[in-house]
């Protein structure tokens, strides 16, 4: 039965690939078809995959972005993990359809857990009562947990987000895609690769920044080698990417402006401010270059709207006929969806004065952050001594001692890339390399056409 793997390289993009950054990956390229891919929009990555992965637009499987409002809970649901949230049948059902006995291993793409695959393995902290935050993985079947950490070693949670953010989530991914290749051989494997994003969102989008370069030599060693692997076994290979990142320099705070109307409910919670989400007229979900504007006042809707447009760093503002034109008419949607300039991406902070920034500003914490942030990647350079103060802060953990791992800026300045709208130049598009079956004079693809190129690689 013919077996294919693909390599999911967030970040990718043609013009890194012209880069000669990345020369084991421009091989590759140079052998297959190079299609550009028209990004779904938001550009991010849950509702990408998502798209690749059923063929469908949010409108229809669900996901408008990494996360959005429960309008039931009253509270936003980000990065959640259970496969069940992407509406609709999935490629691995197509595929069994289509060949009856083939296996999927799902290796870290997101909405992970719960799916209905053979294999997968994904990132899920364990937190006992006690406070406690403990970092391992979720796996299906659920002893393949431990048979991947005794061959593997730990997960290094580390090194898969925040300031330590770096190479060695994606060699240990990496790893783990070799040795489900080797123990089980699936029909069909999905592997992420994070490691480009974080250079790109930390310093810019231009390869010939020294520091982007080696970030680029990093993935392209990684990705390169896992090319090789798969193709020695003679397993297909297809490389693709979610997004491409551009450069920005200038962050939009869409709740401080909302705040300023009056629109916001604020919660005093021992001297710091958290966000009332039930109760506010109107509050901006925060995702990279998109945010779901939730407007619980109808009577308001113009004026909201009116105020976004207005706003300096605001492109467009999508209303029901908008959303409905880019394929992002959900009920999980916001009520009105802003889009940044090119230069420009939105923050979720609402406070104004920092010293009353909730706990959680300063730390890693991506679900109770009503939006993306991405100062996570970031150290704060204010800290005198941040190694030390981690130092510290891990002792007080060690020791049992209740902490916070506050070290994270509230400077969103510091961030020189990002994604979310669909950028003007092709070139700074998602991409998919590979032996797929497309016209010789076809350049570019829409995302929901991914679906059918996965499948027809995986049918053989």
């Amino acid at each position: 039965m013919p077996r294919t793997v693909v390599l999911n390289v967030v970040g990718l993009t043609e013009r890194l690939l012209a880069s000669g950054r990345l020369p084991r990956l421009a091989k590759f390229a140079a052998a297959q078809r190079q299609l550009r891919i028209a990004p779904v929009l938001p550009a991010v990555t849950c509702a990408a995959q998502a798209t690749y992965l059923t063929g469908k637009l949010p409108r229809e499987h669900g996901v408008v972005g990494n996360g959005w409002y429960d309008r039931d809970l009253a509270e936003h649901c980000f990065w959640r993990q259970s496969n069940r949230l992407v509406q609709g049948p999935k490629l691995w059902h197509a595929l069994r359809e289509a060949k009856p006995g083939a296996t999927t291993a799902q290796l870290f793409w997101w909405f992970n857990m719960y799916a209905e695959v053979e294999y997968s393995v994904t990132p899920r902290p364990l937190y006992p009562v006690d406070g406690r935050k403990v970092f391992d993985i979720h796996t299906q079947p659920m002893g393949l947990r431990e048979k991947a950490k005794a061959a593997l070693g730990p997960f290094p949670f580390m090194r898969f987000w925040g300031p330590a953010a770096g190479r060695g989530a994606s060699d240990w991914i990496a790893a783990c895609a070799r040795w489900i290749e080797e123990k089980h051989a699936p029909t069909l494997s999905l592997v992420y690769l994070p490691h480009l994003d974080y250079g790109l969102q930390k310093f810019g989008p231009d390869a010939v920044d020294p520091r982007v370069a080696a970030e680029l030599e990093v993935v392209d060693e990684i990705a390169g080698g896992l090319v090789d692997f798969f193709a020695a076994r003679g397993v297909t290979v297809a490389v693709l990417s979610e997004y491409g990142l551009t450069a920005v320099s200038r962050p939009v705070h869409l709740n401080r402006v909302f705040r300023q109307q009056g629109w916001l409910s604020l919660k005093d919670e021992l001297g710091r401010e958290t966000l009332d989400e039930g109760g506010c007229a109107a509050w901006a979900l925060a995702d990279h270059q998109i945010a779901h504007v939730y407007v619980q006042k109808p009577e308001l809707l113009a004026k909201v709207r009116a105020v976004l447009e207005a706003t300096p760093g605001v492109e467009r503002v999508l209303d029901a006929d908008g959303q409905r034109a880019a394929g992002l008419d959900h009920a999980r949607s916001g009520d009105l969806v802003a889009v940044a300039a090119a230069d420009a991406w939105f923050t979720y902070y609402y406070w104004e004065d920092d010293a009353r920034a909730p706990d959680f500003a300063r730390t890693v914490d991506i679900h109770r952050k009503p939006g993306y942030d991405p100062a996570e990647l970031f150290l704060d350079p204010k800290l005198p001594a941040p190694k030390l103060k981690i130092a510290w802060r891990l002792l007080q953990k060690k020791l049992g001692l209740r902490m916070l791992m506050d070290v994270i800026p509230l400077d969103a300045t510091l961030v020189r890339g990002s994604h979310g709208r669909v950028p003007e130049d092709g070139l700074d598009w998602p991409v998919l390399l590979g032996p797929v079956d497309a016209p010789t004079t076809a350049k570019d693809l829409a995302a929901t056409e991914v679906f059918g190129k996965l499948l027809g690689l995986s049918k053989g």
